[in-house]
Parts: structure tokens; sequence; C-alpha cells
């Protein structure tokens, strides 16, 4: 088991490092704007450029469907906060509760690991891809206690790091 010591987001850097590297804490908000202003207010964030995306993720037994999502990140690492606001109905959806959402990592293969974790009880909720398409770049992965993670591939850091440094998440 780890230990986190020390204070703010750099203790988290080693959690879960079996599983991956933790790289973001997703929280649900109902207005992205607001939710910015108060976490740069009182943690001094900074905001990578909000993305606006039309999603069509795979969902088990009901295929592909179509999502709004908008979101951003702060730029300070290495645990970035990651603000999502989405369609409702979506996984994103704040009306299904604000806060803590889920834990992003990188991984190098998200096929390999959501599949690991769906061998030891875990749900798939959604991902990038159907199963035979290896999931795709990431998926979002229930525990049996209702804890949520998005194994994210290790492949698009590169994006990321673009990103939080002000430039263009393409």
């Amino acid at each position: 088991m780890s230990t986190v010591t020390g204070g703010g987001l750099e203790g988290l850097a080693g959690l879960a490092s079996a599983l991956g590297d933790v790289y973001h804490i997703g929280l649900r908000v109902p207005d992205i704007d607001v939710a910015e202003a108060e976490l740069s207010a009182s943690m001094g964030l900074q905001w990578a450029s909000p993305l606006h995306i039309d999603m069509k993720p795979w969902l088990p037994g009901e295929g592909y469907k179509e999502f709004e999502l908008t979101l951003t990140e702060s730029v300070e690492g290495p645990i970035h906060i990651e603000l999502s606001h989405g369609t409702p109905g979506s996984i994103w959806d704040h009306n299904f509760g604000v806060g803590l959402h889920h834990f992003g990592v990188w991984v190098e293969d998200v096929g390999a690991t959501v599949e690991g974790l769906v061998r030891e009880g875990w749900t798939i909720e959604m991902a990038a891809k159907p199963p035979e398409e290896g999931y795709g770049h990431f998926a979002y992965i229930r525990s049996p206690s209702g804890i949520v993670f998005e194994p994210v591939s290790a492949a698009s850091k590169e994006k990321h790091e673009r990103w939080w440094s002000g430039g263009s998440f393409a």
C-alpha cells in the first residue's frame, strides 16, 4: 500500500502505479467557467483552453452514442485537475453528481488494462471503441466498490503536454 506524504497534489503522483501513472483527477461540474474561477482563486490553478468535443463513444449494450463534452485541465501537474461538463444523460452529466468523477492514468495498452480489470470484477462504463477494437485510446471502468478509473493511452501524452503548454490539442 502506498503512503501519501507532504502537501499538494504532488504526493499523489505514485497513486495506482500498478494500474498506470495517475495524471488527472476528473471532476464533473455544472459550469466549467465557474469551476475554473473558483479553483483558480482558491488553489492558484491555471487552465488549458477548454475543448468542446462531439463525442461518439461506445457503451456496453448500447453501441455508439453521441454526446457533447466540454472539458479543460489545469496546466499544473504532475496530477492535473480535469473539469468536465457533458450532455444530459452522458457519463459527464453533472445531474448524476457534481465533484469527483474519476482518476485518469496513462497506460501502455488500454485494451489489456480494461480486460484485466474486467477479470477482477470491474464493469466497463464506456470506451472510445468496442472490445473487438481494443477499446480505443481511453475507457471508463468502474470498480466493484464504485470507483471510476480512466485508462488513457500513453501515446496521447504528447498531445496533452502540448495542450497544457498553451498549444493545440489536435
